[in-house]
């Protein structure tokens, strides 16, 4: 349908539909096509709806990653498989941080403030505070999972970015409101 059409159809100004339709497109609901031309001058612009399921629609990570949790805990050796997923995943992430690379700490909290767990950059140098957790309810319900997912996480990215700073543990919860990430490095403290 072209613009005055669906303004009529809905009894609403063309730039209104104009307006709705941009957000439309940009959220792959709606693709605009160019009308055959059939007579002089500029062709219409078409819009129809895109099938398939509605990009925008409601998620449910929360119950996704309940439900993994929970079918994880209950396989051999839960931490270890964690730490690995979370290797995965912080080499991916490692690759995508923008940081001073000549120091591996300050790209490691960059990366942990990039990805919304409120870091404190260490002053000794042996551990990082974790401020905020972005799976709160799930490491609360199971931090036997969650947690070495983080430290998985950090691991990874230390390991991609060929760094002799090693994420050792993470104690989690010292303080309601903090996590610490404890590390190794080569350097006097």
């Amino acid at each position: 349908m072209s613009v005055p059409e669906i303004a009529e159809r809905l009894g609403v100004h063309a730039n209104t539909v104009r307006f709705h339709l941009e957000t439309l497109v940009s959220n792959g609901q709606v693709e605009h096509l160019t009308a055959d031309r059939g007579s002089p001058g500029r062709p219409a612009r078409l819009y129809r709806p895109v099938q398939g399921m509605d990009p925008t629609g409601p998620r449910h990570y929360r119950e996704l990653a309940e439900a993994l949790a929970d079918g994880l805990a209950d396989t051999p050796d839960p931490r270890r498989r964690m730490v690995q997923a979370g290797r995965s995943w912080g080499r991916r992430q490692a690759a995508a941080t923008t940081a001073d690379p000549s120091d591996p700490i300050a790209r490691l909290v960059r990366m942990l403030a990039e990805l919304d767990f409120a870091p404190e950059r260490p002053t000794d140098r042996r551990c990082i505070g974790l401020r905020h957790c972005p799976f709160l309810e799930l490491a609360l319900d199971r931090p036997e999972v969650t947690c070495p997912l983080h430290l998985g996480l950090m691991q990874g990215a230390m390991e991609a970015w060929g760094s002799s700073v090693t994420v050792d543990r993470i104690d989690a919860f010292v303080e309601p409101d903090l996590c610490l990430a404890r590390l190794s490095t080569d350097e006097p403290s």
